[in-house]
């Protein structure tokens, strides 16, 4: 066997492995599910004191008849001693206050993790959006930009002129807002290194 071909097979023992290491790593699933934002972000923090981390996010309709905001948390045995992150959940029907919370709570070293949009049990349209601040990473604080228009040709000439000021795109949805009805919602952030990244 050649040394490419014999590099190759290592490569391909080691990747399978870490494949291995993870599926066989014990996973524990929490869902948090509310029509209220507002005890939200307190099960957030509570379940990741109990070791859980932020999953995923989505806003809809539910079994249970109404409306609400469902978010996915899991916790990795493997790693027990993990430090634990604190969680803001931001909430608004309006998309120029969004922007502005935003960017309060990167400046006291929060980080963005998901978005949706959803109708909350007041009747209203609300952006939902979920930070996090993890003492384990060296803080950094971080630039964000909020985008919002019903047009997408408008969403995509906005989001080229952000990338060339050095924005990534992070956050994207759509959906009904009190502000401007059927709206595509788009969050960018820029990183002090200007690696515009996650």
């Amino acid at each position: 066997m050649s040394p490419k071909s014999n590099l190759l097979l290592a490569a391909a023992l080691v990747t399978t492995g870490a494949l291995s290491n993870i599926a066989s790593a014990q996973l524990d699933y929490r869902i948090l599910a509310t029509s209220r934002t507002s005890t939200m972000e307190k099960e957030l923090n509570q379940a990741s004191a109990d070791g859980y981390r932020f999953s995923k996010v989505m806003g809809g309709r539910t079994a249970n008849g109404g409306q609400e905001v469902a978010i996915a948390m899991v916790k990795y045995s493997a790693s027990p001693d993990q430090a634990v992150p604190a969680y803001k959940l931001l909430a608004t029907s309006k998309t120029s206050t969004m922007q502005k919370e935003l960017q309060q709570w990167a400046d006291a070293g929060y980080d963005y993790l998901d978005q949706t949009v959803f109708e909350t049990a007041f009747g209203g349209k609300e952006v939902v959006v979920i930070m996090e601040r993890d003492a384990a990473r060296p803080p950094r604080t971080s630039s964000y930009r909020l985008l919002a228009t019903t047009k997408t040709s408008t969403m995509e000439k906005e989001l080229n002129e952000a990338a060339r000021s050095g924005f990534l795109l992070v956050g994207f949805s759509v959906g009904k807002t009190q502000i401007g009805g059927d709206e595509i919602i788009s969050i960018l952030k820029m990183t002090p290194d200007n690696g515009a990244g996650k």
